[in-house]
């Protein structure tokens, strides 16, 4: 059998039809959108179009959409943007436990070197976030709130909106990491009713290098570069036209694909995960069965590290991730996992499988009939197997 990808939550292939709609942007229609020329007419039309296509999608009005190089970037800007607006007057953030590093480390920069004061959401043990508690960490000095909407290790999807009413009530600013769910479940930025969102490409089929942020209306956001005029001033820097016009095709499909996707994944991964956990034992799903992006399942396998399981299986073809791929090689438990409160031993040994339109049953079936011999043969060479769980 080929070899058989089921590491779609770090990234995707391009779809063909993105990629034809990228092409002419790299070669014929080159021109830069600042320029008054016809070359960059051209290029600003591409790039408005793709603003409105984008806007339209996620309802919010093309200007209140920021193009970006992804979701690292849109994270930073939102995190740090806010934070730096409201430098001298408040001081506090609120950000979930189980977030991205993206939104994690510039969090742990405010706390380290600008004075902020960082508080971490806590989860429950599928990963979920209650209004209670953050209620009881939003404060008169709380600048922002950041929680994302879907989780990138274990799928958990967020009640968002109910988390962004609990900050409305108190006038505190909310943004949503939504790079994980855009284009895989339904994201409505007047649903949610969050203040700032950010969404990438790569992770729906889109190219790499591509994301967006959405800034409500009438918000102020510190700019965290300068140079130039371009996004309001909010990201200087020539726009990536084929990455917007690519980042555009990719949401138009996704959308159009959105829910046959879903019911097709959601399939997949409950037989995967049944059969997996029936002929493998001392085998724990991390999160929760629903509500969640379905191409998602995180196993712990008692015993053993993770790590080990993704070499044994990358020899046999198979790709799949130990966790997020931002922190691949780490040597220290999930992070996510761990505030989930999940044991240390049962942390190590977690595996993400991560599905996408190309995965079908027979691959699936093919994975597990070798990921079980693994499985086995590393439990024998544990110390630790029989003896913890």
């Amino acid at each position: 059998m080929d070899r058989i990808y089921l590491d779609h939550n770090a990234t995707t292939p391009v779809d063909p039809e993105v990629v034809d709609a990228m092409l002419p942007y790299l070669a014929a229609r080159f021109g830069n959108a600042s320029s008054v020329h016809g070359f960059g007419r051209d290029a600003k039309v591409a790039l408005e179009q793709g603003r409105e296509q984008i806007a339209a999608i996620i309802n919010c009005e093309p200007a209140e959409l920021y193009f970006t190089s992804g979701g690292t970037e849109s994270d930073n800007i939102a995190v740090l943007g806010s934070a730096y607006q409201c430098k001298g007057k408040k001081s506090h953030l609120v950000v979930g436990a189980t977030e991205h590093h993206a939104v994690l480390e510039p969090a742990e920069h405010l706390a380290h070197r600008e004075g902020f004061k960082v508080d971490l959401l806590p989860v429950d043990g599928d990963g979920f976030s209650s209004t209670d508690d953050l209620r009881r960490l939003v404060s008169d000095q709380t600048v922002l709130v950041s929680v994302m909407h879907a989780n990138n290790e274990t799928g958990t999807v967020q009640d968002v909106a109910a988390l962004a009413e609990v900050t409305r009530e108190k006038g505190v600013l909310f943004h949503t990491d939504a790079v994980q769910s855009t284009g895989k479940i339904k994201v409505d930025v007047k649903q949610l009713g969050v203040d700032l969102l950010s969404l990438t490409g790569h992770k729906i089929y889109g190219p790499k290098g591509t994301g967006a942020l959405f800034i409500r209306k009438g918000l102020k956001i510190a700019p965290l570069f300068y140079g130039g005029s371009h996004e309001k001033k909010r990201r200087p820097g020539t726009e990536n036209i084929a990455g917007v016009v690519g980042l555009a095709k990719t949401l138009e499909i996704a959308e159009r694909c959105r829910e046959a996707d879903f019911t097709r994944l959601q399939e997949l991964a409950d037989y995967f995960t049944d059969k997996v956990m029936t002929n493998i034992p001392d085998v724990h799903l991390n999160g929760p069965r629903r509500n969640r992006i379905p191409q998602t399942v995180n196993l712990s396998f008692a015993g053993i590290e993770g790590e080990s399981i993704v070499l044994s299986l990358d020899i046999e073809g198979i790709a799949c991730s130990a966790g997020s791929a931002c922190t691949s090689g780490a040597t220290e438990p999930s992070h996510v996992l761990v505030a989930m409160g999940k044991p240390k031993v049962r942390s190590q040994g977690a595996i993400r499988f991560s599905m996408g339109r190309s995965t079908t049953r027979e691959q699936l079936d093919h994975v597990i009939s070798k990921l079980g011999p693994v499985v086995t043969r590393l439990r024998q060479l544990s110390p630790i197997y029989g003896k913890q769980a």
